[in-house]
């Protein structure tokens, strides 16, 4: 039988890539008796109906998978912050860090709109926190809206890859999609003066070649709590913390009233940022408040 995966999912429909043809393909009524369901994604075995039709007979094992968006086998997350227009938010980068570490994608960070920061003491600010997070290990890109640095910078990253662009809406996700691939022609809208936030342009899940790779255009994560993350987890969704955690002396430290912390010892140190460690702190007693209390 014929195998492809899974590039787009819309109204029931399942649109299936083999090579240069697309199938559209419906779910075999099993699939749902056996509560497995499709996505994006999804390396598949298909049968086709005819040249255009057919249906999915196989979903094959998946190496991760995240439920909003609904999306699989995602090699990166595009984690895109403007600078400016709204401004950078560490603690909403965070939060999408933490869940992008605890589903076992690499993180890249994208800082858009640098072109815009007109303020020097803002550009110092924002400067500062690149590169804590690029000590912290992550690879961090800091782009304008010139459409040459999103060429140079962040398009050879995206080369045989999935990846899932997300972060803050109005942040200018669909602008360097449309950099990226210009034929796309992707809508954007401002951000509302009066909100502060941008609207939400996407309504489903699709993959979209760009160069060798596919880039996820999603309709963003429209729930950022963290279930299915424990507190004993959290630290290692925190790469300064992980490498540090083997020299606690205590086994399975959680690095808040423990004596003898590498952890606390590295922020005291300055090593890790005040800011890093108040947001796992603060993430921390928001994963025991959502635990029922007897």
């Amino acid at each position: 039988m014929p195998q492809g995966k899974i590039v787009k999912a819309l109204s029931g429909f399942y649109y299936v890539q083999d090579a240069n043809q697309f199938i559209q393909c419906r779910g075999r009524g099993v699939f749902r008796k056996n509560k497995i369901t499709p996505l994006v994604g999804d390396e598949v075995e298909y049968q086709a109906e005819n040249d255009q039709e057919g249906y999915i007979l196989e979903v094959f094992e998946r190496k991760n998978e995240l439920v909003r968006p609904p999306i699989c086998n995602v090699d990166q997350a595009i984690l895109v912050f403007s600078a400016v227009e709204p401004d950078f938010s560490s603690t909403l980068l965070d939060r999408f860090l933490v869940l992008i570490e605890a589903n076992d994608i690499e993180p890249i960070i994208v800082i858009s709109k640098s072109d815009l920061l007109l303020s020097n003491d803002k550009k110092e600010k924002v400067l500062k926190y690149a590169a804590d997070y690029e000590k912290a290990g992550y690879n961090v890109i800091i782009t304008s809206t010139v459409e040459s640095s999103v060429d140079k910078d962040l398009l050879p990253l995206l080369q045989n890859k999935i990846s899932v662009f997300a972060g803050q809406s109005g942040v200018g996700k669909s602008s360097l999609l449309n950099v990226l691939r210009p034929d796309l022609e992707l809508k954007t809208d401002d951000i509302s003066t009066h909100l502060g936030r941008g609207k939400h342009t996407t309504r489903h899940v699709e993959l979209i070649p760009v160069g060798t790779g596919y880039v996820a255009d999603t309709p963003g994560f429209s729930s950022l709590d963290f279930t299915g993350i424990e507190v004993e987890d959290l630290s290692y969704c925190f790469p300064e913390m992980r490498k540090r955690s083997s020299d606690c002396k205590f086994r399975g430290c959680t690095h808040m009233k423990e004596p003898k912390c590498a952890v606390k010892e590295a922020v005291e140190l300055g090593e890790i940022p005040q800011y890093r460690y108040e947001h796992y702190v603060n993430f921390i007693e928001e994963i025991k408040d959502r635990k029922p209390r007897y």
